[in-house]
């Protein structure tokens, strides 16, 4: 079987490798800086609101959830919440965030929490 040479770059010395089409290439990592700062830990805050009207949760939370605590409908994102469900949206790992976030409680009441 034919070999290939194949660079390993991002390290010091741009090491380089033979390898075949059936082996693995097995890299052992001697130091490893991580920075940035999606790396670093942060403190969220969290938020809560009970409300009767319409608004919107503002881009950039990581996540958000609604609960529909009354006994006529609410919506989330033009999507009908019936009383007593709940739903969640979490933006995932690292530093993902949310779009904005409609809502209607106009004759309803939506219990809302959010992590920013």
């Amino acid at each position: 079987m034919s070999q290939r040479e194949v660079a390993i770059t991002g390290g010091p010395s741009n090491t380089k490798a033979m390898v075949t089409g059936q082996e693995e290439l097995l890299v052992k990592v001697n130091a490893l800086t991580l920075t940035g700062s999606n790396l670093d830990a942060k403190t969220r805050t969290s938020n809560i609101l009970r409300t009767t009207t319409t608004g919107t949760i503002a881009a950039g939370a990581y996540s958000v959830s609604f609960a529909n605590t009354s006994t006529v409908d609410a919506t989330v994102k033009t999507v009908i919440l019936k009383p007593g469900e709940t739903i969640n949206f979490d933006a995932g790992a690292m530093n993902n965030t949310l779009d904005a976030i409609s809502y209607v409680a106009t004759g309803a009441e939506l219990l809302i929490i959010s992590i920013t």
